[in-house]
């Protein structure tokens, strides 16, 4: 065993005063879908319903045993990080001040209020984490703060690698592991499991996940060097960044870029959504990343094989359900936008209405505008039972006096009227 694997351990060891290990679960519904024999490391059930928790606490711990006075802790979070540093900032009874974007979810705002009460303050401010962590730095210098970094330090590294010790702990005796699928953001998760994982002998295959719309470490593996997007889509919050941590990479580099999954939004707001349904677990997208892989991996990759998903948070804003659900739909097949043209006679609903199959439901009809004294123009959603129903729709609007246009990937259109 290396000195990254004994340092990790020794951090494991002083974290059980605050920390039980998480729950690792077999999935029956998982293992039977993909044909595997699938497991799920629950970092969702922590008290801050995430893994970042272990992190910050090793490394505020860290800070106190070489300087005790230390007063001021600082740093910069999409969210689930500001809830483990809020709670260790509590903890151990010192100021904390987080610096969060401005679209961090209402839920993760609250709860971090509630585990740093009454000793850490929140400061909301630009469109995503690279403002709040410019800010959070720049507050640091002035205030004589020490940062607590989100991924890109040797402790946090460490503290999340003992995610690794508690799998290899918890494992069923003589279980060999095939696979172990995580996402990845900043790294630290990542950086931490693969290295530790590595030092202890264990010699399954590394499958990282990354939003489609934030492949930071993708696209650096491709370039052989660390690369920072120009544009980064925050929906997936817990794992939208732009650029991946410099002590990361120094891991990770060795990796390639096929083993790094690209996860389309629309796929991982379903792979929720199922979840939630079926199981009863409430993941928030970046926690999602993990078990919407299985889906994007060639068969062969999953179907007999032994395989680790690690859950990595939970902290899901209901009020976004909506919109997760919306998009959910689409990318399954099961709901069309469009903009269609009804003769303006008596009728002519009637006559529409007429075309619908049997499983398809109006979930929308709004009239846009009359462009012309023979037609107006509707707004139609359409939700149905299985995709193939739209293809028969489609014959009957082409079979009728309707004019009719597709608009549910037409993110011009679509955004703007929907």
């Amino acid at each position: 065993m290396g000195q990254f694997a004994d340092d990790t351990n020794r951090i494991h060891k002083l974290l059980s005063d605050v920390l039980k290990p998480t729950p690792f679960q077999r999935s029956q519904y998982l293992s039977d879908l993909h044909q595997a024999d699938i497991w799920l490391k629950r970092e969702d059930l922590t008290p801050v319903r995430s893994y970042k928790v272990r992190g910050a606490y090793a490394f505020i711990r860290e800070a106190l045993e070489s300087e005790p006075d230390r007063s001021l802790f600082v740093c910069s979070s999409a969210g689930n990080h500001a809830q483990g540093f809020a709670f260790a900032c509590r903890h151990f009874g010192k100021r904390g001040v987080v610096f969060m974007p401005l679209t961090t979810p209402q839920q993760k705002i609250l709860k971090t209020r509630s585990f740093g009460a009454p000793l850490v303050e929140i400061q909301l401010l630009g469109d995503g984490f690279d403002a709040a962590n410019n800010a959070a730095i720049d507050y640091c210098a002035s205030h004589n703060g020490l940062m607590v970094p989100p991924f890109d330090h040797p402790t946090i590294i460490r503290g999340q690698a003992t995610v690794a010790k508690e799998i290899l702990e918890q494992s069923p005796d003589g279980y060999t592991w095939d696979r172990l699928i995580m996402p990845v953001g900043g790294g630290g998760l990542a950086a931490g499991v693969t290295k530790y994982f590595e030092e202890t002998g264990m010699n399954a295959e590394f499958t990282l996940v990354e939003p489609d719309m934030a492949p930071s470490l993708h696209e650096s593996l491709l370039a052989g060097e660390r690369v920072r997007l120009e544009r980064v889509d925050n929906f997936v919050d817990g794992a939208a960044v732009a650029q991946i941590g410099r002590e990361n990479f120094k891991q990770l580099s060795r990796l390639s870029p096929e083993q790094v999954v690209l996860a389309p939004t629309d796929g991982v707001c379903a792979t929720m959504i199922d979840m939630l349904n079926i199981e009863g677990v409430v993941l928030e997208p970046a926690g999602a990343l993990a078990v919407d892989a299985l889906n994007r991996l060639p068969e062969d990759r999953v179907r007999g094989k032994k395989i680790v998903c690690v859950i990595s948070g939970g902290n899901f804003d209901f009020e976004r359900l909506p919109e997760v659900k919306e998009r959910a739909l689409k990318f399954t097949g099961l709901k069309k936008y469009y903009v269609i043209q009804l003769p303006q006679r008596p009728g002519a609903l009637k006559d529409f209405l007429s075309l619908l199959g049997p499983e398809d439901d109006i979930a929308r009809f709004e009239y846009l505008k009359k462009s012309a004294r023979n037609f107006g123009s509707v707004l139609l959603g359409i939700e149905t039972k299985r995709p193939e129903n739209f293809q028969a729709l489609h014959e009957s609007f082409d079979r009728s006096d309707v004019r009719w246009e597709d608009i549910t990937f037409n993110e011009a259109i679509a955004n703007f009227v929907i």
